[in-house]
Protein backbone atom coordinates (compact mmCIF):
# COMPACT_ATOMS: atom_id res chain seq x y z
CA UNK A 1 0.00 0.00 0.00
CA UNK A 2 1.17 3.34 -0.83
CA UNK A 3 1.38 6.59 1.04
CA UNK A 4 -1.06 8.04 -1.44
CA UNK A 5 -3.41 4.99 -0.97
CA UNK A 6 -3.32 5.42 2.67
CA UNK A 7 -4.17 9.11 2.60
CA UNK A 8 -7.15 8.74 0.26
CA UNK A 9 -9.76 7.05 2.34
CA UNK A 10 -7.83 3.92 4.05
CA UNK A 11 -6.48 5.33 6.83
CA UNK A 12 -8.10 2.78 9.42
CA UNK A 13 -6.70 -0.31 6.89
CA UNK A 14 -3.23 -1.37 7.77
CA UNK A 15 -3.25 -2.66 4.10
CA UNK A 16 -1.79 -5.90 5.42
CA UNK A 17 1.24 -4.54 7.45
CA UNK A 18 1.76 -5.89 10.30
CA UNK A 19 1.27 -3.11 12.87
CA UNK A 20 3.64 -5.16 15.51
CA UNK A 21 6.77 -5.29 12.90
CA UNK A 22 6.09 -1.94 11.92
CA UNK A 23 6.52 -0.68 15.26
CA UNK A 24 10.10 -1.36 14.95
CA UNK A 25 10.63 0.40 11.91
CA UNK A 26 13.99 2.19 12.76
CA UNK A 27 14.52 4.19 9.74
CA UNK A 28 11.13 5.78 9.95
CA UNK A 29 11.92 5.96 14.34
CA UNK A 30 15.50 7.71 13.64
CA UNK A 31 13.69 10.00 11.25
CA UNK A 32 11.44 10.98 13.30
CA UNK A 33 13.94 11.38 15.77
CA UNK A 34 15.76 13.54 13.86
CA UNK A 35 13.49 15.52 12.71
CA UNK A 36 11.74 16.61 15.83
CA UNK A 37 15.55 17.19 17.70
CA UNK A 38 16.07 19.57 14.89
CA UNK A 39 12.99 21.13 15.14
CA UNK A 40 13.16 22.06 18.99
CA UNK A 41 17.10 22.87 18.80
CA UNK A 42 16.49 25.61 15.67
CA UNK A 43 13.45 26.69 17.64
CA UNK A 44 15.30 27.48 20.55
CA UNK A 45 17.86 29.38 18.92
CA UNK A 46 15.56 31.18 16.35
CA UNK A 47 13.43 32.44 19.70
CA UNK A 48 16.71 34.37 20.70
CA UNK A 49 16.30 35.68 16.82
CA UNK A 50 12.92 36.78 17.40
CA UNK A 51 11.45 34.28 14.89
CA UNK A 52 9.58 31.10 14.47
CA UNK A 53 10.82 28.02 13.00
CA UNK A 54 9.74 28.24 9.60
CA UNK A 55 10.79 31.69 8.75
CA UNK A 56 14.12 31.08 8.22
CA UNK A 57 13.42 28.57 5.41
CA UNK A 58 11.27 31.42 4.02
CA UNK A 59 13.91 34.44 4.93
CA UNK A 60 16.44 32.42 2.86
CA UNK A 61 14.62 32.38 -0.08
CA UNK A 62 14.23 36.06 -0.23
CA UNK A 63 16.51 38.36 -1.85
CA UNK A 64 16.10 42.50 -1.66
CA UNK A 65 16.71 42.94 -5.29
CA UNK A 66 14.95 39.61 -6.52
CA UNK A 67 11.19 40.18 -5.69
CA UNK A 68 9.86 36.44 -5.90
CA UNK A 69 6.10 35.25 -6.35
CA UNK A 70 3.90 34.00 -3.36
CA UNK A 71 3.42 30.91 -5.52
CA UNK A 72 7.01 30.06 -6.23
CA UNK A 73 8.21 30.63 -2.92
CA UNK A 74 5.45 27.87 -2.07
CA UNK A 75 7.10 25.67 -4.29
CA UNK A 76 10.57 26.66 -2.77
CA UNK A 77 9.62 25.51 0.36
CA UNK A 78 7.23 22.67 -0.39
CA UNK A 79 3.71 24.65 1.12
CA UNK A 80 1.21 25.55 0.55
CA UNK A 81 0.62 29.57 -1.04
CA UNK A 82 -1.89 29.63 2.12
CA UNK A 83 1.23 28.95 4.46
CA UNK A 84 3.57 31.13 2.83
CA UNK A 85 0.88 33.93 3.12
CA UNK A 86 0.18 33.35 7.05
CA UNK A 87 4.12 33.14 7.45
CA UNK A 88 4.57 36.39 5.18
CA UNK A 89 1.74 38.46 7.44
CA UNK A 90 3.72 37.72 10.53
CA UNK A 91 7.13 38.84 9.00
CA UNK A 92 5.56 41.95 7.52
CA UNK A 93 4.52 43.15 11.12
CA UNK A 94 8.10 42.88 11.94
CA UNK A 95 8.77 44.61 8.58
CA UNK A 96 11.25 41.89 6.99
CA UNK A 97 9.37 41.62 3.98
CA UNK A 98 7.37 43.60 2.15
CA UNK A 99 4.31 42.59 -0.64
CA UNK A 100 4.15 44.82 -3.61
CA UNK A 101 2.59 43.97 -7.30
CA UNK A 102 4.24 42.62 -10.08
CA UNK A 103 5.89 44.69 -12.56
CA UNK A 104 4.43 42.23 -15.50
CA UNK A 105 1.60 41.55 -14.06
CA UNK A 106 -0.46 43.69 -11.31
CA UNK A 107 -2.57 40.87 -10.12
CA UNK A 108 0.16 38.67 -9.11
CA UNK A 109 1.30 39.45 -5.38
CA UNK A 110 5.38 39.82 -5.50
CA UNK A 111 7.72 39.18 -1.94
CA UNK A 112 10.30 41.09 -1.33
CA UNK A 113 13.17 41.21 1.18
CA UNK A 114 13.34 44.61 3.29
CA UNK A 115 16.57 45.72 5.39
CA UNK A 116 15.34 44.37 8.27
CA UNK A 117 15.06 41.03 6.68
CA UNK A 118 18.01 41.38 5.77
CA UNK A 119 20.08 41.74 8.85
CA UNK A 120 17.29 38.65 10.08
CA UNK A 121 18.26 36.55 7.11
CA UNK A 122 22.25 36.75 8.27
CA UNK A 123 21.36 36.03 11.30
CA UNK A 124 19.89 32.75 10.60
CA UNK A 125 22.85 31.83 8.35
CA UNK A 126 24.52 32.49 11.60
CA UNK A 127 22.78 30.42 13.04
CA UNK A 128 22.45 27.74 10.65
CA UNK A 129 26.25 27.85 10.40
CA UNK A 130 27.10 27.13 13.63
CA UNK A 131 24.71 24.19 14.22
CA UNK A 132 26.53 22.89 10.75
CA UNK A 133 30.12 23.63 12.60
CA UNK A 134 29.19 21.64 15.32
CA UNK A 135 27.37 18.64 13.49
CA UNK A 136 30.35 18.24 11.09
CA UNK A 137 32.72 18.05 14.00
CA UNK A 138 30.66 15.22 15.84
CA UNK A 139 31.26 13.48 12.87
CA UNK A 140 34.46 11.49 10.74
CA UNK A 141 34.86 12.94 7.25
CA UNK A 142 34.09 9.38 5.36
CA UNK A 143 30.58 9.04 8.34
CA UNK A 144 29.50 12.77 7.41
CA UNK A 145 30.21 12.86 3.73
CA UNK A 146 28.02 9.35 3.46
CA UNK A 147 25.23 10.77 5.92
CA UNK A 148 25.26 14.27 3.99
CA UNK A 149 24.13 11.94 0.61
CA UNK A 150 22.04 9.89 2.77
CA UNK A 151 19.85 13.14 4.02
CA UNK A 152 19.98 14.33 0.79
CA UNK A 153 18.05 11.31 -0.60
CA UNK A 154 16.12 10.84 1.57
CA UNK A 155 14.96 14.97 1.43
CA UNK A 156 13.95 13.93 -1.99
CA UNK A 157 12.15 10.85 -1.93
CA UNK A 158 9.92 12.47 1.18
CA UNK A 159 9.71 15.97 -0.97
CA UNK A 160 8.22 13.70 -3.85
CA UNK A 161 5.69 11.89 -2.03
CA UNK A 162 4.58 15.40 -0.49
CA UNK A 163 4.05 17.11 -3.39
CA UNK A 164 2.01 14.04 -5.09
CA UNK A 165 -0.05 13.62 -1.34
CA UNK A 166 -0.93 17.54 -1.19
Amino acid sequence: MTLIELKSGMQGDTGGIDPASAAGAPLTRSLLSIAKSTRALFALLLTDAGLHPGQDQLLCELDRNEPISVSKLADRLAVRPSTVSKMLDRLIEKDMVAREASDSDGRRTMVVLTSRGEVAKHTVLAIWSRVETELREALDGEDRDALVGAIDQFDGILTKKLRRLR
